[in-house]
C-alpha cells in the first residue's frame, strides 16, 4: 500500500522548504506549508495554487502549532498525513565566547525545541495513535552536514543540528511500534538569497577574533554561491520519501570527498590545525 499524498513542510518561504513544496505540488501531492508572515502565505497560495495550503505558524508558538495541526486534521478528513518534513530553522553565528545567550536560546528554540513540538502535535495525523489502521506516515527531518563536521563560529546551530540527528535516531527507534520512519537529510551549502545578505562581522570588531571571524564569512559566503541548488534538494527529497526503502541518513554537498568524508575520517587535531591555519586562528610563526 502507497502513502497518502499529503505533507507538511515547515519553513516553506523560501531555501529547501520552498522547492520542497514546489516539487511535492508538482507530482500531485496536497501540502500544507508553514509560514510566518501572510504576505508569505498568500504568494505562496498564487504560486502553487489549489494543491497548496499555507499555515499561519511559527514553530516557536505552541499554540499556533496546535491550531495549525488541528487545521490539517479538519482537511484530512479521517485520512492519514503521509509526511512531515521538519525544515524550518534559522542559524546564529558568531564567536561562541562573544554571542548573547538571548541570541543561543532562540536558535534552540527554533531548530530544536520548534522540531519537537510540532512532531508531537503531528505524530497522531501520521499513525502514531492506537487503533491505527492504515499505511503510517513519514517523517523527514533536515539537519546539515555541520551535524557530524562542525565549522567555527556557528557553534548554536552546529549544536543544534547535532542535536537533530541524535533525536532523530531516539525517535525513529521508538517510532518502529507505528511503523513510522525517520530520516535525516544533511545539506551542504545551499544557493539561497541568504548568501546576497553577507554575515555581520563588526559585532566582533573589538574581540581576539575579528580577523578570522572576517575571513571565515568571506570564505562561507563563496562556499554558498556556489552550493547546490534548493531545487536538486527538493527533488532528492521527494525521491527519498517516496522509496520504499531509504537509508536513515543523506548528506547532499558539492566535494563530499574534501568537505566532508576526510574530515570525519583524520583526526580531530588535525581537522582543527588544518581550519585554524586557513581562517587565521593560528597565528603564522
Amino acid at each position: 500500500m502507497n502513502r497518502p499524498k499529503t505533507i507538511v513542510i515547515t519553513g516553506v518561504s523560501t531555501g529547501i522548504g520552498y522547492a520542497c513544496a514546489d516539487q511535492f505540488t508538482k507530482q500531485g501531492y496536497r501540502v500544507w506549508g508553514s509560514v510566518r508572515k501572510e504576505e508569505d502565505a498568500n504568494r505562496l497560495q498564487a504560486e502553487f495554487g489549489e494543491r497548496f495550503t499555507p499555515l499561519l505558524m511559527d514553530v516557536t508558538d505552541s499554540a499556533a502549532i496546535k491550531l495549525a495541526s488541528k487545521q490539517v486534521e479538519d482537511e484530512l478528513q479521517g485520512e492519514t498525513l503521509g509526511g512531515l518534513i521538519n525544515n524550518a530553522g534559522i542559524a546564529v553565528d558568531g564567536p561562541l565566547q562573544h554571542i548573547e545567550m538571548d541570541r543561543i536560546r532562540q536558535q534552540f528554540e527554533v531548530n530544536v525545541i520548534g522540531l519537537i513540538d510540532v512532531t508531537q502535535q503531528f505524530l497522531p495525523l501520521l499513525g502514531a495513535a492506537d487503533n491505527f489502521s492504515g499505511v503510517p506516515g513519514r517523517i523527514i527531518n533536515i539537519s546539515s552536514v555541520g551535524g557530524q563536521v562542525a565549522a567555527p563560529f556557528i557553534a548554536p546551530y552546529i549544536g543544534t543540528k547535532h542535536a537533530v540527528e541524535g533525536i532523530s535516531h531516539s525517535l525513529r527507534r521508538e517510532l518502529q511500534i507505528y511503523g513510522i520512519d525517520v530520516i535525516i537529510i544533511a545539506p551542504g551549502p545551499i544557493i539561497t538569497a541568504i548568501w546576497g545578505k553577507g554575515i555581520e562581522t563588526d559585532a566582533f570588531q573589538e574581540t581576539a577574533y575579528h580577523e578570522a571571524f572576517s575571513n571565515f564569512s568571506e570564505y562561507f559566503q563563496e562556499m554558498g554561491k556556489d552550493g547546490l541548488p534548493a531545487k536538486f534538494l527538493g527533488n532528492k527529497i521527494l525521491g527519498i520519501h517516496e522509496a520504499a526503502k531509504p537509508r536513515t541518513y543523506y548528506a547532499f554537498l558539492k566535494g563530499k570527498i574534501a568537505n566532508y568524508t576526510l574530515p570525519k575520517l583524520l583526526p580531530d587535531r588535525t581537522v582543527d590545525q588544518m581550519i585554524g591555519r586557513q581562517i587565521g586562528l593560528i597565528k603564522k610563526e
